[in-house]
């Protein structure tokens, strides 16, 4: 009961001194302070950033389709090389012993072919004259035509030969410029299981690419044809431009992230740009150029009789887009037709001019509040508590 009696009047003293603050005189009057804008003509952008890699837009890896030893290099790393060059070559002893080989097997087969030519013709006149049986002469017959097969497969192996021998001589496939090298005069290169990398040539450095990985959350955004621009490490200094030229449908997944591969031009004519290098990429996947617009918060400011003066007057109007400019004591609707937005700002197509101050937000200023030294001699303000330790001291 005694707690009861204490909150009581703890609640009395409190109510009768709200009361005696708020007929006092004290309370200041609250006024409201409204923000305006110019329409005026901008530039609307929305991009997103992303990662990529730098590349050539064409690059070849040379390799060699027959094992050997490698005997002669004629090229280095950043080697400009045309389309045809002898690059590098492969020791041929091998290769020249299995086509005299297989020559020598040629020559043989020729001669029992002859043979076996002269043989059936023979044959053919006794069978002719009823002196030799039908199956005698089936035989001859049968030894030709295989010895003209056994000299037709030897031809064969003859060609694969000389093909064998003419890969030992490795030549560039297009002009351009040799990124990398793999191999070294003496060592042997194996062609068992897969083609041996000896070389990777890129065609054109002044002409290069860039594969930007963008997340799942972005790639509705990206198209081609969009601008973009990008730094690397190397130039942090330089912005390099080029656009959106293909964007890869098949999706890669790390770590439970999703990103689709954009390819982004690059030209690249004072050759800064080098393959390899990181970029760090903007694709403006929104731009107007040169158009009014207000800030978007303007589109959402509606005044109302609790923010608005008794002596001023609000002339609203039915329309989808509005926005509201304050002449003297009326605020005055005027009817928008908007186009692209970023979030910030809005692009106004008709309804105002550039310059019209448009309201935008709104602040309470004055009010309740008390100077600093009223608040000081309020006797139900807490006191700081070493005052009330030098007091007990006292």
């Amino acid at each position: 009961m005694n707690n009861k009696k204490v909150w009581i009047g703890i609640a009395a003293i409190l109510v009768i001194a709200i009361l005696a603050y708020i007929f006092s005189g004290k309370k200041k009057t609250e006024q409201v302070k409204f923000t305006t804008e110019k329409a005026a003509i901008a530039d609307i952008q929305t991009s997103i950033t992303a990662t990529g890699t730098i590349e050539p837009v064409t690059s070849v890896t040379v390799g060699t389709q027959v094992s050997g030893i490698v005997s002669k290099l004629y090229v280095d790393y950043n080697s400009t090389v045309k389309k045809g060059q002898v690059i590098a070559e492969l020791d041929k002893t091998n290769l020249i012993s299995q086509l005299n080989a297989a020559k020598a097997s040629l020559n043989s087969m020729q001669s029992s072919l002859n043979y076996q030519q002269a043989n059936y013709n023979r044959y053919k006149n006794l069978y002719d004259k009823g002196l030799v049986s039908g199956d005698e002469f089936e035989q001859a017959n049968l030894a030709y035509v295989q010895a003209k097969n056994q000299v037709a497969s030897a031809k064969e192996e003859v060609q694969r030969a000389q093909t064998n021998l003419g890969y030992a001589t490795i030549t560039s496939p297009i002009d351009g410029i040799v990124l990398s090298k793999s191999v070294e005069e003496g060592q042997t290169v194996a062609s068992s299981f897969s083609t041996p990398e000896l070389f990777v040539i890129a065609q054109d450095l002044t002409n290069m690419r860039v594969i930007a990985d963008i997340d799942e959350a972005d790639i509705g955004e990206v198209a081609e044809g969009q601008r973009v621009t990008f730094t690397v490490g190397a130039f942090p200094d330089d912005v390099f431009e080029g656009q959106v030229t293909q964007v890869r449908q098949q999706a890669t997944t790390e770590s439970n992230v999703v990103t689709y591969e954009v390819v982004i031009s690059a030209p690249n004519n004072d050759l800064k740009l080098k393959p390899g290098l990181t970029a760090n990429v903007t694709i403006y996947t929104l731009e107007k150029l040169g158009v009014l617009t207000v800030p978007a918060k303007a589109l959402r400011f509606t005044p109302n009789e609790i923010i608005v003066g008794k002596d001023q007057t609000i002339e609203d109007i039915e329309a989808p887009s509005k926005v509201w400019t304050k002449e003297g004591d009326v605020f005055k609707a005027h009817a928008v037709t908007i186009g692209t937005t970023n979030g910030m700002l809005t692009e106004i197509v008709n309804g105002i001019s550039e310059g019209t101050e448009v309201l935008t937000d709104f602040t309470f200023t004055g009010g309740n509040e008390e100077p600093a030294e009223q608040q000081a001699s309020n006797p139900f303000m807490p006191k700081p508590r070493n005052n009330n330790k030098n007091q007990q001291k006292k």
